[in-house]
């Protein structure tokens, strides 16, 4: 892949979870520049934390990558991708193919440039299985989530969902 390359990469990041910033922060050593295309209200799901938060988490965790931008968004992706010259959609495979919820394919992909390309990245093994859905599960029934998300995503569930002594 050329160096000159602008990815974007997509997703709710509800919340952005140490596997999301694996891809992201792999990404940003293969690209020119990476940007993390925070999905603002998403049509299919309620999320637990306001896009604002979610942007604080995203720009927090990834603040020694210059090269790295969130950009939160209400559009197709294609729309976004555009605005940034972007021609890589970045996102992760691992999980397992028939999950519903595991779907690499972003719901603009018919309107995506047959130019541009899609870059599918293995997640790590040691984060194949981390969804943020299985985080918020984990932190609501009490559950130790420290080392599944960056510390100002950790504190913010600590607040949120006291640990019983």
């Amino acid at each position: 892949m050329p160096s000159n390359v602008t990815a974007i990469c997509p997703g709710t990041f509800d919340p952005v979870t140490v596997g999301h910033l694996d891809i992201i922060t792999r990404g940003a050593h293969t690209f020119r520049r990476v940007v993390v295309g925070l999905i603002e209200y998403p049509t299919r799901k309620q999320t637990m934390f306001t896009s604002a938060e979610r942007a604080a988490f995203l720009r927090e965790a990834l603040a020694d990558y210059p090269n790295v931008y969130v950009d939160c968004f209400n559009e197709l992706v294609v729309e976004v991708a555009r605005r940034w010259e972007a021609n890589v959609i970045l996102k992760a495979c691992g999980r397992s193919p028939t999950s519903s919820t595991s779907s690499p394919w972003p719901s603009s992909i018919g309107s995506w440039p047959p130019t541009s390309k899609l870059f599918f990245m293995m997640a790590s093994p040691e984060h194949s299985f981390l969804s943020s859905s299985g985080v918020k599960e984990i932190a609501t029934f009490g559950g130790s989530v420290d080392d599944l998300v960056p510390p100002a995503v950790a504190r913010r569930f600590a607040e949120l969902f006291p640990r019983k002594a």
